[in-house]
């Protein structure tokens, strides 16, 4: 759990950053006009069915339609684990215009719509409420065998004994929880899930049922516990808010929040605004000298670790091992501060002795192992890359606060000045061939003007007595460099 917690609230977004012995650890951001639907229950209507994908396109309303996969459906699961059923195929599940309760369990991402389930779930501090189910689980995290008994013998007396009373899953939170704390929680669970029903019947198709908390609100049930020194949020509503929702649902965290009213920004107080500015970054150095390299993209991230200015003490094996193993827990960091998920490759600098990968792995394995997110990481491949998986649950910190650079479409270069001379000489004398103009006006950047005027004009003066037409040149301010128009007048 996080030491402290800054929350910063403006009408147009609410910022998060979690902090653990002074290291800012994560961050989180929603905005009002893009607030995540992960979680949000939807009265939605069966738009198509896709029998060759197994799969469903379902409007919940939103601006696409989103997507159900033959997996995520209930009875299909059900089947699955039921040995005397025949988990069916999608076409026999569901049908064209079929009101369905669904969940967001993804948000949109790109040209994504949104990834649900008909597994509804609800969470509480403590619990996470399954009304379709009936098993009581219990988080993998919660290690010690006697806390596991206890939590679900208690959990079990509390609930009734009939069918109707659902599943749960007792949380990583509820360890050491008190039999007070877990019956809070099923009464307001159990509670909401009847109000998600009963606001069900009274809307039509393709109609947000039940919202999601707000993030200053999911952070006070997910992020704090017994270790959390101070809440501190830098709005006045927003911090009588939080105080109210911790004294229903997290009444040891209520005395921790406190309002920041100091005259300086809560996040420059704290140097979030730096971290989040770093954060947006490529490079990210090492403490020794080395370096990380990010690179984003649409399938995967890239990870490459450099020793850039680390030269050690001892040998050239030694510099490398040190700089893998200070990589290895600065890129933990990372995935959780810019909220990297999908497929991820590390490529660690190249390790000779099998000693120092396992001892690098082992470093990387401890270093993610108090992500929030689920992790895998398969190992070394043949090629020395280190291949992992992240949940990707959310919008990086990347696509929330960045957009393509409008000049290269992000593609992260443009083509030289000489490369679009060389574009515009041909179109040049393409255009003359074609139209027969009297003159031909060249509108481009003024690097590219600069260009044709001086290392280029010999080529332009050769082109226009070889074309027979007079060829100016003009420019254009507002052009990016490999922007340009040929004008015939």
């Amino acid at each position: 759990m996080a030491e402290e917690i800054l929350i910063n609230v403006t009408p147009q977004e609410t910022r998060v950053a979690v902090l653990d012995h002074g290291v800012v650890e994560e961050l989180h951001i929603e905005r009002a006009s893009h607030r995540g639907l992960v979680g949000n229950i939807y009265l939605g209507r069966v738009a198509r069915v896709l029998p060759g994908m197994q799969s469903a396109f379902i409007d919940v309303g939103l601006e696409r339609a989103a997507f159900l996969h033959v997996a995520d459906i209930w009875e299909f699961r059900q089947a699955q684990h039921t040995p005397e059923s025949t988990p069916k195929p999608i076409e026999k599940l569901l049908s064209e215009g079929q009101p369905l309760l669904v969940q967001v369990i993804k948000d949109p991402i790109g040209s994504k719509g949104a990834r649900l389930s008909t597994q509804i779930s609800l969470a509480g501090r403590l619990l996470v409420h399954l009304p379709q189910d009936s098993h009581i689980g219990i988080s993998q995290r919660i290690e010690q065998e006697s806390e596991r008994t206890l939590l679900k013998q208690t959990l079990t007396r509390l609930l009734p004994d009939d069918a109707t009373r659902g599943g749960f899953i007792i949380r990583t939170m509820a360890e050491k929880a008190t039999e007070s704390d877990l019956a809070r929680d099923v009464e307001y669970l159990t509670k909401l899930w009847a109000d998600v029903q009963s606001r069900a019947r009274s809307v039509r198709p393709a109609a947000l049922v039940h919202q999601d908390l707000t993030l200053a609100e999911r952070v006070l049930r997910d992020f704090s516990g017994d270790n959390t020194r101070r809440v501190l949020v830098d709005a006045a509503g927003a911090h009588r808010q939080m105080i109210e929702f911790a004294e229903r649902y997290a009444p040891a965290v209520a005395s921790c929040i406190q309002l920041h009213d100091g005259a300086r920004p809560l996040f420059d107080l704290y140097a979030i605004e730096q971290e989040i500015e770093r954060a947006l970054h490529r490079r990210v150095d090492l403490k020794s000298g080395g370096y990380l390299i990010f690179d984003q993209t649409e399938a995967l991230t890239t990870i490459d670790v450099n020793t850039g200015g680390f030269v050690g003490v001892r040998s050239f094996d030694d510099t490398v091992f040190k700089t893998n193993l200070e990589a290895a827990q600065t890129i933990a960091r990372q995935l959780r501060l810019r909220n990297l998920g999908g497929i991820i490759i590390i490529d660690f600098i190249d390790m000779d002795l099998p000693e120092h990968r396992a001892a690098v792995l082992d470093a990387l394995h401890a270093a993610i192992a108090n992500d929030r997110t689920r992790l895998t990481v398969n190992g070394f491949t043949h090629l020395g890359l280190v291949e992992m998986t992240r949940k990707r649950t959310r919008e990086s910190l990347a696509h929330i606060l960045c957009e393509p650079c409008p000049t290269c479409s992000g593609r992260g270069e443009i083509k030289t000045a000489q490369t679009i001379c060389y574009a515009i000489l041909r179109e040049v004398l393409r255009e003359a061939r074609q139209f027969n103009p009297r003159e031909l006006r060249v509108l481009a950047a003024q690097s590219v003007i600069d260009l044709l005027l001086d290392d280029e004009s010999a080529a332009l003066a050769q082109l226009s007595v070889e074309i027979g037409k007079p060829v100016s040149l003009q420019v254009e301010p507002g052009y990016a460099q490999e922007q340009y128009d040929i004008v015939l007048l």
